[in-house]
């Protein structure tokens, strides 16, 4: 699912860390909610995506970025971290994708409303 498309006010926002504390072209992992989530810096934007493949419901956050895509480290598919949309097989859904804004120099993660 993309919520990068909800209405922010349809999101819970999160404030994770300052925002040059992330610096281009770096990730960090954590987990909100329970929900394993990774955030990436790509060319001074920020991009979140859920921490699980899924293919076989396994960690994707560590796998190699080719430009907007990550792939994932066990088997090979690919996901854009725009949208979360599966971009290559094995991998045939998509993985959910969650805003990201910077507000007063942090990064805050929006989560959508229960």
């Amino acid at each position: 699912m993309n919520y990068t498309t909800y209405p922010e006010e349809k999101c819970d926002f999160y404030e994770i860390m300052p925002a040059a504390d992330l610096p281009n072209g770096e990730r960090i992992l954590l987990e909100l909610d329970d929900i394993p989530i990774v955030i990436f810096n790509i060319a001074d934007a920020f991009y979140a995506i859920k921490d699980q493949c899924s293919h076989e419901d396994l960690e994707i956050g560590d796998g190699e970025l080719e430009g907007y895509e990550i792939v994932c480290p066990y088997h090979g598919a690919h996901f854009d971290v725009r949208t979360g949309e599966a971009k290559t097989l094995p991998a045939v859904d998509g993985i959910p994708a969650y805003p990201v804004r910077v507000r007063d120099g942090n990064i805050e993660l929006g989560l959508p409303k229960e």
